[in-house]
């Protein structure tokens, strides 16, 4: 007889197809010749209307931690582009993936989160994962693009750390105001340069974008965020940066090295084990 996923279980998997919605950014933004701000903001603007839909009210649960999740999520999308146009991609994607380490102090600081064996072992499994993900892509890059990217990794973790305060509330309100907050920042900026240019590639590629690389994730995000830990959500969502040698190989056919293959193969060990130790503890 088929048995039914433990709420731990099912949250961490919703986390999972919410990474892998993100990580298929790359993807998408390939297919469009615009500013990272019109690309930020309009894809923002299409994920907020999207989500009013889910939700179906602008009457929302006010509160701190969604007004502070919102704020939160709403900088790192913003500060994650401008990293990308400062410094080179591997080198925001490394440094803003810092954020499990920040989310997990955080957590038990805050949220009185206790952290257990697997979790302490996935992070440091992880984060050697990454370093060999991204080892022969990093370059010294720019300060200010760095320091953007180290600025997006603790917003990053700030908004682990509000979305779960709403667990017994609604995170998706503040994840749908987020991205009213970033669309209105990316235009406010995207305006002092040149319209951008529609095709019917690039305007499938945004709603692509905006319904489901950040709309859909946002609702597996917020299902996840209620059922498992802060620290369980930010260490499933290193998946991320794993998939994104995947589609450089579906696309370009750039085959992956050596030490991609290793350091994904690591952080996908590390994440699941974490994960499956974790849902059968709560079981």
């Amino acid at each position: 007889m088929p048995t039914r996923l433990s709420p731990a279980l099912a949250g961490a998997l919703a986390v999972m197809a919410c990474a892998f919605l993100w990580s298929t950014a790359g993807l998408f933004i390939k297919l469009i010749d615009w500013s990272p701000f019109w690309i930020a903001g309009l894809r923002s603007l299409i994920a907020g209307a999207f989500l009013l839909t889910v939700v179906r009210t602008v009457r929302l649960n006010w509160s701190w931690p969604l007004v502070a999740g919102a704020v939160a999520n709403g900088a790192c999308m913003v500060l994650f582009v401008l990293a990308n146009k400062l410094t080179t991609s591997a080198n925001a994607i490394l440094i803003q993936y810092w954020a499990p380490v920040g989310t997990a102090v955080l957590a038990v600081i805050v949220l009185k989160e206790k952290i257990h064996k697997e979790q302490i072992v996935a992070l440091v499994a992880t984060l050697a994962g990454l370093v060999l993900l991204f080892a022969d892509k990093l370059s010294p890059g720019a300060l200010w693009g760095n320091l953007a990217a180290l600025a997006s990794g603790l917003t990053f973790s700030l908004m682990f750390l509000f979305t779960r305060m709403q667990k017994n509330g609604s995170p998706l309100q503040s994840l749908m105001l987020s991205h009213f907050f970033a669309a209105a920042a990316s235009l406010a900026i995207a305006a002092f340069g040149p319209p951008p240019t529609f095709t019917l590639g690039s305007t499938a590629a945004i709603f692509a974008l905006g319904i489901g690389q950040i709309g859909l994730a946002a609702v597996f995000f917020s299902y996840g965020i209620k059922r498992v830990s802060a620290v369980t959500a930010n260490l499933l969502a290193v998946i991320e940066p794993v998939f994104n040698p995947v589609w450089v190989f579906l696309l370009l056919g750039e085959t992956p090295s050596g030490g991609t293959l290793v350091g994904g193969g690591l952080i996908l060990a590390s994440v699941t084990l974490a994960s499956v130790v974790g849902a059968r503890r709560a079981r």
